[in-house]
C-alpha cells in the first residue's frame, strides 16, 4: 500500500520499488513506473498501484481419480504481473487518492482465476489416472500439466500476468480408503520384519552355536596345552632335582674335602700347641724345680741363721739371768705379764667383791 501524506489540499505519495504506481490526471498518464515519490491533487487524481514482486498462491481442491477415488490435492503456483499497464486496464487496481487503499480486490480476482485454471488442469490428469498411479506419479504428472495449462492459458497474458513457478505438495487419499491403502504395505512390512526377526534370531542361533564350538575347541586346546604343561613342568620338576642332587653331591665332596683339610690343619695345630705346651711345661717345670731347689737352699741358710741367732739369744739371755738376783728375776717375770694382759680401761668392783677381797686380805693379815 502506498504512502500517502497531505498538506495544504496538496497529497504526497511515496511508493515502493515493488509496486507500479499510475498517475492519470484529466484522462491524461502523468506519472508511470514503480517507486515513484510526487504531490498530487486528490480531486483530479486517478491512481493505481499494481504490485511488481512474485507472490505465492498456495491453494487446496479436491479431485476425483479415473476409479471413482476422492483426492486432495495441495499446490503452490508462484507469479508476477509482467506488465503492470495490461492488468492495470483489465483488472481494477485504483486506490483511494487519500487514503492509498484498493478499492476493489484485484488480487482475489487474480488468485480465483489461477486457481480455477490449475484446478481446471488437475482435474482433467487425475480423471484418467486410476488412485495407485495418481498415488504413485500423481505428483509429478499434475504439476507438468498444471504448468503447461497455465503457460498455455491464454488469459493469464491477456491479463499481464507470467505464472513463475507451479509445486504439487500432496496428493492424498480419503482417510479411510488411505488406511486401507496403508494395511497391506503395513502387513508387508510386519512380515519382512518378521522375517528379519526370524533370520537375525537364527544368525544369533548359528552364531552362539560357532560360539559355543568355538569355546569347546578352546577349552579342548587348553586343556591339551595343560596336559603339556604338567608334562613339562614334570620334566623340568626330574631335571631339576637331578640338578639338586648332582649339585649337593658336589657340594657336600667339596664340604668333606673342606673338613678333611680342616681337621689335618686342626691336628697340626694341635700338635704343634701340644709341642709348644709341652716344651713350656718342661721349660715351667725346670725353672719350678730350680727355683724350689734355691727357696729350699736359701729357707735352709736361712733357718740356720735364725736357729744360730736365737741359740745365741737364748745364751746370752741364759748368761744374764744367771747372774741377776731373784728379786730382779720376778720384777721383769712381772713387767712381761704385764705387758703380754689385755688393756682394761676400767674396773668396776661391786661390793661384793670389795668385801671378799678385803675378807681375804684380812685372813692372809692374821695368818
Amino acid at each position: 500500500m502506498a504512502d500517502i501524506t497531505g498538506r495544504f489540499g496538496w497529497r504526497h505519495l511515496r511508493g515502493v520499488p515493488t509496486a507500479h504506481i499510475r498517475h492519470h490526471r484529466a484522462g491524461h498518464l502523468v506519472h508511470d513506473g514503480p517507486g515513484l515519490s510526487f504531490w498530487y491533487r486528490s480531486l483530479t487524481a486517478a491512481l493505481s498501484e499494481i504490485p511488481v514482486d512474485d507472490r505465492e498462491l498456495a491453494m487446496t481442491f479436491h479431485a476425483r481419480t479415473h476409479d471413482f477415488q476422492d483426492v486432495s490435492v495441495q499446490a503452490t503456483v508462484t507469479y508476477r504481473i509482467s506488465d503492470p499497464g495490461i492488468a492495470a486496464a483489465r483488472l481494477d487496481f485504483s486506490i483511494d487518492p487519500d487514503t492509498g487503499v484498493w478499492r476493489g480486490a484485484p488480487l482475489e480476482h487474480l488468485s480465483t482465476l489461477l486457481t480455477e485454471t490449475a484446478q481446471q488442469h488437475a482435474l482433467d490428469v487425475l480423471a484418467r489416472t486410476p488412485l495407485s498411479e495418481a498415488l504413485a506419479d500423481g505428483v509429478a504428472a499434475v504439476r507438468e500439466r498444471v504448468a503447461a495449462g497455465l503457460g498455455a492459458e491464454p488469459r493469464l497474458p491477456a491479463t499481464g500476468i507470467e505464472v513463475v513457478a507451479v509445486r504439487v505438495m500432496a496428493l492424498r487419499p480419503e482417510p479411510e480408503v488411505e488406511r486401507a491403502l496403508r494395511t497391506p504395505a503395513r502387513e508387508q512390512i510386519q512380515q519382512e520384519a518378521d522375517r528379519a526377526t526370524y533370520e537375525r534370531r537364527a544368525v544369533a542361533v548359528e552364531r552362539e552355536r560357532a560360539i559355543a564350538e568355538n569355546e569347546l575347541a578352546s577349552r579342548i586346546e587348553l586343556a591339551r596345552r595343560e596336559e603339556q604343561l604338567v608334562e613339562q613342568r614334570g620334566t623340568n620338576a626330574r631335571r631339576e632335582a637331578q640338578e639338586q642332587a648332582a649339585a649337593d653331591a658336589v657340594r657336600a665332596e667339596a664340604e668333606a674335602a673342606r673338613t678333611v683339610r680342616l681337621a689335618e690343619a686342626e691336628a697340626a695345630r694341635a700338635v704343634r700347641l701340644a709341642d709348644a705346651e709341652a716344651t713350656r711345661s718342661v721349660r715351667l717345670a725346670e725353672a719350678e724345680a730350680r727355683r724350689t731347689v734355691a727357696l729350699g737352699e736359701a729357707e735352709a741358710r736361712a733357718a740356720r741363721e735364725v736357729g744360730e741367732a736365737r741359740a745365741e739369744a737364748q745364751a746370752a739371755w741364759l748368761r744374764v739371768h744367771a747372774d741377776a738376783d731373784v728379786a730382779t728375776l720376778h720384777a721383769l717375770t712381772a713387767t712381761r705379764l704385764a705387758e703380754n694382759l689385755p688393756h682394761i680401761d676400767s674396773v668396776t668392783v661391786s661390793p661384793d667383791v670389795l668385801t671378799g677381797l678385803l675378807a681375804r686380805l684380812g685372813n692372809g693379815e692374821r695368818a
